[in-house]
């Protein structure tokens, strides 16, 4: 007598929850989160709106606003950094925290407070990032990419 082939059930409907065809690979990521793998990029690690943790999102509004000048920004890397108006290090910005209707461009003013980067916490990010007077004699774009001169 020949012996029943028990790895996979005769009727699909009886195959158990926990028998799943995915595979997962590293860093075990839930289902439509698995964006790095198209770009074959690692997702960043700095802490951007949509991951920046609760008590990170209070802290940051309810500190000080501050004043600078952007010094550069690329929408295509989705970063750039701000210029303090009282002078120090420059300030990193991730795109998800520019407020307002214009991609900033260098030399415009910006207010914005800061949040610490982790995991070391000792260096800051600008969030709530909004564009104050635009450079003059400058293009520009909006997130719409419809381009203005200012």
């Amino acid at each position: 007598m020949a012996e029943p082939d028990l790895s996979t059930p005769a009727d699909p409907s009886l195959r158990s929850p926990r028998s799943s065809s995915h595979s997962l690979s590293f860093p075990f990521l839930r289902e439509g989160s698995r964006i790095w793998e198209k770009t074959g990029e690692l997702p960043s690690p700095l802490p951007t709106k949509r991951t920046r943790t609760y008590s990170a999102t209070v802290r940051a509004n309810s500190g000080p606003v501050f004043k600078g000048v952007c010094k550069n920004f690329s929408r295509s890397q989705g970063h750039g950094y701000i210029s303090p108006a009282n002078g120090g290090e420059d300030i990193f910005v991730h795109i998800s925290d520019i407020e307002g209707e214009y991609v900033p461009v260098e030399g415009d003013e910006v207010t914005y407070k800061v949040c610490p980067i982790p995991p070391k916490n000792q260096k800051f990010q600008a969030v709530e990032v909004i564009i104050t007077h635009l450079n003059p004699g400058t293009k520009h774009e909006t997130w719409s990419g419809q381009i203005i001169s200012s």
